[in-house]
C-alpha cells in the first residue's frame, strides 16, 4: 500500500507532540557536555560551529521524514536499515554497532553528570570520584528502568519543560550581561576549526531520530512526520545558536575552555552569581541524568527489536525481572565500562563519530528505496557527502591530536560489529547474504503504532 492511500488511523499523536518529542530528544545533555569542549577549536565561532552541525543534520532529517512517512512505525533506524538492506550482514551489522552507539552516548551524559556534580559539591574531590559518580548513575538507572520505568517516563515532559525554562532564564537575563565585544577574542583553530568542532557537535542533534519512532501513531504522518521533524529541527537550532552566542559574550574563551566540562554552569554564575550556578548546574544534572536514563530504555528496545528479528541473540529480548532484559543489563554494563577507561571528550568523539556513520549509512540505503518514498536523490547524495566529510574531519582530528585509542576503539566496536553479525549468522544458520536487492520486509512495528511483544516506554534522547 502506497503512503498516499494509507487509511487515516484515529491521531495519537499530533505534529504539536511529536515536535514536542523531537526536542525533547535533541536538547539537552549534549548542550550540557559538549558545549566547552566544541570552544576549544571553533573559539568564539562556537555559534557557527552549531549552525554546520544543524545544517547537515537537516539533510539526515530530510532522509529519516521520508523513511518514516513512507514506513510508519516505532521501528525508527532500524526498521529503515531492514527496509533499505534487507535481512542481511549489512543491516544487522549496522544494527549491532548502532546499539553500541547509543551506548557510547550514554557514557557522554553520564561523564557529563558527573562533571557537574563534582563541580557543584562545596568541596574538593579525587579525580576516580568522577568515575565512581558515573558509574553510580548507570546502575541507579537500570534499577529504575527495572522497577518503574513508565514511572519515570510520565514525568519526561516535566524534565523537558523545566530545562526550556531554566535555559530561558538563562537568556534572558544574560542579554543585560552580554558583551557583543567579546567575539573579537582571539581562539580556536579557524575555519577548519569550525567544522572540527561542528562534527564533534554533531551527537547533539541525534534524537531527532526519535520522532519517527511516533509515526504509527499519527493520523497523516505523510504530512504530519515531516513538520514535526523540521520543526523540532529548526527549535532547537535555534534555541543552540542563541545560548552558544549568550555564553561568548558573558565568559572568556579562557573561562571557556578552562571550565570546558561544566561551562553552562560557570556562564550560569557569570550571570546571576551564586543563584544561577546552582540553578544551570541543577538543570544540567537533570538533562544528563534524563539522557541516559532514556537512552538506556531506548537502547534495551533496540536489543529487544533487533534480536525479535533475529540480528542478535534471541536472550538479549529475554526477561530478566519486572521490566528488565539481558539486553537492558549488557547496555547498562557497557556503559559503566565506558565511563570507566574513557574520559569526557573521548567519548564525546567517538558518539558523533559514531552517529555521523549511522545516519549517512540510512541515507546510503535510502536511494535503494527512493522510489517508494518519494526522495530527492541528489539530497540523499548531499547527505551521504556531508555527514561523509563531517565524519572525516573529525576522525582526521581526532587521530592527530587525540590519544589514538579513541579513533582505534570506535573502529573496532565498527569491524566487531560485522564480524558478530557474521559468526552468528553462521551458527544459527540464517542467510549469510550481504543485503536482499528488491526485499521491503514487514515492518518491525506495525503501522497501527501497536507492538506486539515488544517493552513499551520513553523514547530515546
Amino acid at each position: 500500500m502506497t503512503s498516499s492511500t494509507q487509511p487515516v488511523r484515529k491521531s495519537a499523536i499530533g505534529v504539536a507532540s511529536a515536535t514536542a518529542i523531537g526536542v525533547g530528544g535533541m536538547m539537552g545533555a549534549g548542550l550540557y557536555t559538549l558545549l566547552g569542549l566544541a570552544a576549544t577549536t571553533a573559539g568564539v565561532w562556537l555559534p557557527v560551529a552549531f549552525l554546520v552541525g544543524g545544517i547537515v543534520s537537516l539533510f539526515s532529517v530530510y532522509s529519516y521524514a521520508k523513511l518514516g512517512a513512507r514506513f510508519p512505525s516505532r521501528g525508527g533506524a532500524a526498521e529503515f536499515l531492514i527496509r533499505c538492506f534487507g535481512d542481511g550482514i549489512v543491516a544487522g551489522g549496522l544494527n549491532i554497532f548502532q546499539f553500541l552507539g547509543w551506548i557510547i552516548a550514554m557514557a557522554l551524559y553520564a561523564a557529563g553528570f558527573a562533571g557537574y556534580a563534582r563541580h557543584l559539591l562545596p568541596f574538593d574531590t579525587p579525580e576516580w570520584s568522577g568515575k565512581a559518580i558515573g558509574v553510580g548513575l548507570v546502575v541507579v538507572l537500570i534499577l529504575v528502568n527495572v522497577l518503574g520505568s513508565k514511572l519515570v517516563g510520565r514525568s519526561e515532559m516535566f524534565v523537558i519543560a523545566a530545562e526550556l525554562a531554566i535555559i530561558a532564564a538563562f537568556v534572558v537575563a544574560a542579554c543585560f550581561k552580554a558583551e557583543p565585544g567579546r567575539f573579537d577574542q582571539m581562539g580556536g583553530d579557524g575555519i577548519i576549526g569550525i567544522f572540527f568542532a561542528a562534527g564533534l557537535l554533531y551527537v547533539t542533534y541525534e534524537g531527532f531520530g526519535v520522532v519517527t519512532n511516533s509515526a504509527g501513531d499519527m493520523s497523516n504522518p505523510v504530512k504530519q512526520l515531516p513538520r514535526a521533524m523540521y520543526q523540532s529541527l529548526f527549535i532547537v537550532i535555534l534555541v543552540y545558536v542563541v545560548v552558544s552566542s549568550l555564553v561568548v559574550m558573558v565568559m572568556s574563551l579562557s573561562d571557556i575552555e578552562t571550565n570546558q566540562g561544566h561551562v553552562l554552569s560557570d556562564a550560569g554564575r557569570a550571570v546571576l552569581g551564586q543563584f544561577g550556578f546552582v540553578v544551570v548546574g541543577a538543570a544540567a544534572l537533570l538533562a544528563t541524568a534524563s539522557g541516559v536514563n532514556a537512552t538506556l530504555f531506548g537502547d534495551a528496545n533496540l536489543a529487544f527489536t533487533v534480536a525479535k528479528t533475529g540480528e542478535m541473540p534471541s536472550y538479549f529480548a529475554r526477561g530478566v525481572w519486572r521490566s528488565g532484559t539481558w539486553g537492558l543489563l549488557l547496555a547498562g554494563a557497557l556503559t559503566c565500562a565506558f565511563v570507566i577507561f574513557f574520559p569526557l571528550a573521548a567519548v564525546g568523539q567517538m558518539a558523533s563519530l559514531a552517529f555521523l556513520i549511522v545516519y549517512g549509512t540510512v541515507s546510503v540505503g535510502h536511494l535503494r528505496v527512493r522510489r517508494d518514498t518519494g526522495a530527492n536523490k541528489w539530497i540523499l547524495v548531499l547527505a551521504i557527502v556531508l555527514n561523509l566529510a563531517l565524519f572525516c574531519l573529525l576522525l582526521g582530528y581526532a587521530i592527530t591530536t587525540g590519544p589514538a585509542s579513541t579513533w582505534i576503539t570506535l573502529i573496532v566496536v565498527l569491524v566487531l560489529s560485522f564480524v558478530a553479525e557474521y559468526v552468528y549468522r553462521r551458527i544459527t544458520g540464517r542467510a549469510l547474504r550481504i543485503w536482499s536487492p528488491t526485499a521491503l520486509p514487514r515492518p518491525i512495528a506495525a503501522a497501527t503504532g501497536t507492538d506486539e511483544g515488544r517493552p513499551q516506554g520513553r523514547s530515546t534522547r
